[in-house]
């Protein structure tokens, strides 16, 4: 049986933000100056979100830190009713022990 060829998907790694460590304060004043500075560029409403998201975007990326979130060590067949089960098993034998 050919299990792993036809059925398996590779794992990617994937960048997450961690939010929790964001600089605030500088987050902050880019977020005023840059926003006063380009909203001033556009009359549409239109042109005003996209300079709003923009900034956004470029605020995130310098100021909110990034990591490679690990891989998750259960198979890819496994669906939410076996990873419950898991988990209920494995609460059950921290509680034993």
């Amino acid at each position: 049986m050919e299990w792993e060829d036809t059925c398996s998907v590779p794992k990617v790694k994937r960048v997450g933000t961690v939010y929790k460590k964001t600089d605030v304060s500088n987050l902050q004043n880019i977020l005023h100056d840059k926003f006063v500075i380009r909203a001033s560029n556009s009359r549409k409403v239109e042109g005003i979100w996209n300079n709003f998201k923009n900034i956004e975007y470029e605020s995130i990326e310098r100021f909110v830190p990034h990591k490679i979130a690990l891989k998750n060590s259960d198979p890819e067949y496994y669906n939410k009713e076996i990873m419950r089960l898991n988990k209920r098993l494995e609460k059950h034998i921290t509680e034993e022990t």
